[in-house]
């Protein structure tokens, strides 16, 4: 009789992820421009690929950035919300010829099996690209918060698939057509509170399953020191996010 193989490991927390995306789209002013160049990729490629889709399905887009670009008939999904969805559970088969997923894959316990059940969402011939955080992301705040917790560091920042990783998951998955790309954006801020708020608000926050203790008042001041010391001559600190992109297909 054959086993079950074990369920994946529990590094991330489901409701802390739930609720990180919930203050993240209660955030009145909240920047846009990672889900504005989110969007800008998967135009593109659209173009490139010359796909025109009739039922696409968006999922975290949670500004609409697309709808200018797809059909009325797109529909906009979301971890929170009325009618959220699970990507860590088989989706309806068989329905859209585009899926496109702004972020929130980089914080799925079980990875291989969400990319397989959104390959299992297309129909055949249809096309998934999906951008989210890489492993190139946030090394200044990673430095930082190393230097506040001194001799006895905590885990603050999630790990963060490479291109590597990524290649060989949608293999494993079944994509066909499989691509991985990454472009890095460089942020420029005055002070560490500054970044911290646009980690918060752009949803880039610790959602690990075991939870952190929280930075008392000489770490905090150890904090800002590393932030001070990892700053240009004018003060302000540049921060990295490497985004990667994967693209395939459904057989």
């Amino acid at each position: 009789m054959a086993t079950r193989p074990p369920p994946p490991p529990k590094i991330f927390s489901d409701k802390r992820r739930l609720a990180r995306r919930q203050r993240m789209l209660a955030v009145t002013e909240r920047p846009s421009f990672l889900a504005d160049l989110m969007a800008e990729e998967i135009i593109e490629r659209l173009a490139f690929l010359r796909h025109e889709p009739g039922n696409p399905l968006v999922i975290g887009d949670a500004g609409h950035a697309l709808a200018r670009t797809l059909p009325p008939s797109a529909e906009y999904r979301d971890i929170s919300g009325p009618d959220p969805i699970d990507l860590e559970r088989p989706l309806p088969s068989d329905v859209h010829d585009l899926i496109a997923v702004f972020g929130l894959l980089d914080t799925v316990n079980d990875l291989p099996g969400a990319l397989i059940h959104l390959k299992n969402a297309l129909v055949p011939g249809g096309l998934i690209i999906a951008s989210f955080p890489g492993a190139g992301s946030l090394p200044r705040l990673r430095q930082i918060m190393l230097a506040a917790d001194g001799d006895r560091p905590a885990a603050r920042i999630h790990p963060l698939v490479d291109n590597r990783a990524a290649a060989g998951l949608l293999q494993r998955a079944g994509w066909a057509d499989p691509v991985v790309d990454s472009y890095t954006l460089r942020l420029r801020y005055s002070s560490l509170m500054a970044l911290v708020r646009d980690v918060r608000a752009l949803g880039l926050g610790n959602v690990l399953a075991n939870t952190p203790p929280p930075l008392g008042k000489a770490a905090l001041a150890r904090a800002e020191t590393a932030f001070t010391e990892l700053a240009d001559k004018d003060g302000r600190l540049t921060e990295t996010l490497e985004i990667l992109t994967l693209t395939g297909r459904r057989k």
